[in-house]
């Protein structure tokens, strides 16, 4: 795993962040523990909601609240973490059941898990504010240094929604597949319509495809679908609050 400076922590707090429910299904199937990294994710994504939100709300003093939840959509779904637990090399920590093992390299959704899984083992092991400095500096930073796409559909449909008196969209999901290969697909309903469907490899990424499908059928119905103006960051390029219990 390479995480440029990461904390020495014990591996046996850690382990747990990478066993993924099928390998510990198996594992108590046979007599273990069978302790998952369920349980970590769970708590690693409001961690890590809690370290990019703080983020931007320092970065972007001037964004209103739609922007800023805009800017976060874009950071926290499966996709960006999928791709920083890649780049971390974390992918082949995963301890997978023998059915998913033989299915090759983890899923985006197996990713992204075991990342939030991690941070959440970091906050235990070496404290709060190093977990939030670690996912600011190794994920948030270099997403932004790329250049995070701010086009998540989902918030931008809710915007349009609500900027013409509307109600809030509405989302129907439902799955097909064996657990480690499920298509995910997702009906969004706007004041009571069914505008569109989606699929995907996870909810959310079901979600957003029915979301920009419905943003398509709103343009051509309504012609008013526009773009965004973004707030400019605040120039500093090292804040304090980064380098605070730099990990």
């Amino acid at each position: 795993m390479r995480t440029a400076g990461a904390p020495k922590l014990d591996p046996a707090a850690v382990e747990r962040a990478f066993v993924h429910p099928s390998a510990a299904k198996e594992s108590a199937e046979t007599g273990g523990r069978g302790d998952s990294n369920e349980r970590l994710e769970f708590l690693g994504d409001s961690l890590i909601g809690f370290a990019v939100s703080r983020h931007l709300f320092e970065r972007y003093p001037e964004a209103p609240e739609g922007e800023l939840a805009l800017r976060k959509s874009s950071l926290v779904r499966d996709a960006a973490l999928a791709e920083t637990a890649d780049r971390l090399d974390l992918g082949p920590l995963l301890v997978l059941g023998k059915g998913l093992g033989a299915a090759g390299v983890p899923s985006r959704s197996m990713l992204a898990d075991a990342f939030e899984a991690f941070v959440a083992a970091l906050a235990r092991g070496a404290g709060l504010e190093t977990a939030a400095s670690f996912v600011v500096r190794e994920h948030v930073e270099p997403h932004e240094r790329a250049g995070v796409p701010l086009d998540d559909p989902k918030t931008l449909l809710q915007e349009y929604s609500q900027k013409r008196g509307g109600a809030i969209p509405r989302y129907e999901e439902h799955h097909e597949g064996p657990p480690h290969d499920r298509t995910f697909f997702a009906v969004v309903e706007l004041n009571g319509e069914r505008l569109a469907e989606g699929a995907g490899k996870s909810k959310k990424e079901a979600q957003r495809a029915a979301a920009a499908r419905a943003l398509e059928r709103l343009a051509e119905r309504h012609g008013d679908v526009e773009g965004r103006k973004l707030s400019a960051p605040v120039q500093s390029s090292g804040r304090a609050a980064s380098k605070k219990n730099r990990p």
